[in-house]
């Protein structure tokens, strides 16, 4: 129970402030927390974004999808796909762009300004956990793909999303849910205007889980969320106080032949003692101000961060009596913020806005590896204390040179230092610096019959683990090894359309390619990232929404990327594909919208088959998952909504892994072998929403 405490004093303040006056929200399932136009669910028409594959995602859709978890809302970003490859509290594994970006490693993700992905990660590199997320509360979702945009920095090589959480809710809501394999979730949430001024915003969460699991997740989650903000986007400011705990059991990917053969049960574990635990407790805020002459925005945050994993990949393979297992652990401390200041000019004679930025952030850490059994650690692989501190500053000029042709030109520095002290193996301690120039540039043209053309180009990085960059021995055997760079450099290119010619249809089309100089793999054996050659990656992405009449909205997206490494890297002789390196992805979404008291949405994802060697081998079959929400109000403050997820029972695999791996002391070591973690069958889940 003390991973909860750090939440108590957070759930205490937000259930405080829901007592006085309008406060108790928890769904979107109750009431429309926003207006909704016709064109829904993104703000992305003709005109709003500086190149084709950038966007917003607004609120109003994550009312109307069903989502099996918080993760899967980012799955509204096209062409992005979020799975889970171990218990339900672990972070997310995201897909993009031919990326398997493992739990983050190139996709930025930032809540409020707050940044999710943690660099030297005890699980890996970037590590994004966004479990802590309430749907309901979002307003919106920015986004953007490739290394195109001066504001980004680290981890952010594929893509980016900013998360923004509402500062108001309309009015306030309960939502109780029950489903399939021992689903429970409340939330409760509302906001209240205080004498003084600001508003004040609360929200507590409660979920428990047990999934389809021979060895129940047994996933239990508290989050709290107490927001104050005064003000509107002219000038205001926000301040935020989020604690988040939650723990699991985890059933990680099973060897795939022992499925087809029966000899074990398709939602089954080889080792029941894996599972986790984390916390998350943070401060933040937030003040902006604008006027004609410009704008200036100012946010800092503090949070302490810990993670416990045990996990156990290859069973016997390495240690035939106690087992394979290992115990990965995080405890840090983080601070950080940002600074942007924007003028509004003349110059050239056109109009034209200067921003000058940056970002600094340092996380003070403590990251170990234990080898254990039944989770009782009994010998330490490796125990550090690192101190690491990013800082990045940008320029970027916006310029309208005539009504139908505008330029972004901008440059970005970034510097990081890592000081490693091994705990565990003295030689490995010691420091490193590093620095990266970043170039950036975007053109926008028209637009004409309501069609406008983008030409994007630019670079980004990701840093990698500290002790990667540091450690000149192997701890366990003391021979030298390769030492990585402390920031591995990318390049990107895109060129591409958006149109609205077609009344009632919102189409995009980009033609993209990223080049990244050292490839960051998921190592299945060890549960960490590895370093491999650099990679070349190109594709298209073809992206449309369409409102037929007031009721239905239609969304229909594909991605078709091709990737390789470069060969000046990797292996020639083990082949140039990248292992668990996506290339279709296509989605297909229909939502009819308030017919009477009636609403309802289908979602189908498909995910193209994959390489799991590097030599093409081994492949992944495809996915096709189709997800399915019916609302039916019941009065103007009471609705029941039904959500049915994989609602064709299909058969299908969350994830797969080429690996070796070993199931019982006599047995052979199997080289070339297929891991799984099955996607899950078909789950009910019920929500009875009411407005208060």
């Amino acid at each position: 129970m003390g991973w909860f405490s750090g939440v108590r004093g957070v759930v205490s303040i937000a259930c405080a402030a829901m007592v006085g006056g309008p406060a108790v929200v928890v769904a979107q399932d109750a009431t429309e927390l926003a207006p909704v136009a016709v064109q829904g669910h993104y703000d992305n028409g003709v005109g709003k974004s500086d190149a084709a594959s950038q966007g917003v995602v607004l609120g109003t859709l994550l009312q109307d999808i069903p989502v099996r978890r918080p993760g899967e809302i980012l799955e509204a970003i096209p062409g992005l796909v979020v799975t889970q490859h171990s218990g339900e509290g672990k972070a997310n594994q995201y897909f993009l762009r031919g990326y398997n970006l493992d739990h983050g490693t190139d996709f930025a993700t930032r809540v409020d300004g707050v940044p999710v992905n943690m660099p030297t990660n005890g699980h890996g590199q970037g590590y994004s956990d966004i479990n802590f997320l309430i749907p309901e509360l979002v307003e919106r979702i920015d986004y953007r793909k490739g290394p195109y945009f001066a504001g980004n920095g680290d981890f952010s090589s594929a893509g980016s999303a900013d998360v923004r959480y509402r500062t108001v809710l309309p009015a306030p809501l309960l939502n109780v849910t029950t489903g399939s394999d021992g689903y429970r979730r409340a939330l409760l949430a509302g906001s209240t205007t205080l004498a003084q001024g600001p508003v004040l915003l609360g929200a507590l969460e409660s979920m428990q889980e047990d999934g389809p699991w021979r060895h129940p997740d047994r996933m239990r989650k508290l989050n709290g969320l107490l927001r104050a903000s005064s003000g509107d986007a002219a000038r205001g400011w926000t301040m935020d106080v989020q604690g988040y705990a939650a723990r699991w059991n985890s059933t990680d990917q099973v060897p795939l032949e022992l499925i087809d053969s029966g000899a074990l049960c398709r939602y089954c574990a080889l080792d029941p003692t894996d599972g986790g635990r984390t916390a998350r407790a943070v401060l933040s805020g937030e003040w902006h101000a604008s006027d004609a002459q410009g704008s200036v925005e100012a946010s800092a945050y503090v949070e302490h961060y810990r993670l416990q994993l045990w996990s156990n990949f290859t069973y016997v393979e390495d240690d035939p009596v106690r087992g394979d297992q290992f115990n990965q652990r995080d405890a840090r401390s983080l601070f950080g913020g940002a600074l942007v200041k924007r003028w509004n000019t003349g110059w050239f004679g056109r109009d034209t806005s200067v921003d000058v930025g940056g970002q600094a952030r340092h996380d003070q850490i403590h990251v170990s590896l234990y080898d254990s059994q039944a989770r009782q650690a009994f010998a330490t692989v490796s125990d550090n204390g690192v101190g690491e501190t990013q800082a990045g500053v940008f320029v970027q000029e916006e310029t309208a040179w005539a009504p139908w042709f505008r330029s972004i030109v901008g440059v970005r520095a970034d510097a990081v230092a890592m000081d490693v002290r091994s705990h565990a193996y003295a030689p490995n301690s010691g420091s490193a610096n590093d620095h990266r120039v970043s170039p950036k540039l975007l053109f926008v043209f028209g637009p004409w019959q309501r069609t406008e053309f983008f030409a994007s180009a630019g670079g980004g990085f990701h840093s990698n683990d500290a002790r990667g960059v540091v450690s000149r021995f192997d701890a366990s055997t003391g021979e030298p090894v390769e030492r990585a760079p402390a920031l591995a450099g990318s390049r990107g290119y895109e060129v591409g359309m958006r149109s609205e010619l077609i009344p009632g249809l919102q189409s995009s089309l980009a033609l993209w390619r990223l080049d990244s100089d050292s490839e960051l793999v998921y190592g299945a054996d060890s549960g960490g990232t590895e370093i491999n050659g650099a990679s070349r990656r190109h594709g298209v992405e073809w992206n449309n929404h369409l409102a037929l009449g007031t009721y239905v909205l239609i969304d229909a997206d594909l991605a078709i990327t091709h990737a390789r490494y470069a060969h000046d890297g990797a292996n020639d002789e083990a082949g140039d594909q990248i292992p668990n390196a996506v290339g279709r992805v296509a989605s297909l979404g229909v939502s009819l919208r308030r017919v009477g008291p009636w609403s309802a949405n289908v979602d189908m994802l498909y995910v193209g088959g994959y390489p799991l060697s590097q030599d093409g081998t081994l492949r992944a079959p495809p996915a096709v998952v189709t997800n399915l929400r019916v609302r039916r109000d019941i009065t103007p403050r009471v609705a029941l909504t039904l959500d049915v997820l994989n609602t064709f029972n299909r058969r299908y695999f969350d994830i797969a892994y080429a690996q070796d791996y070993r199931v019982t002391p006599t047995a052979p070591v199997v080289a070339d072998g297929v891991t799984v973690h099955p996607g899950e069958p078909r789950e009910y889940r019920l929500t009875l929403g009411i407005t208060l």
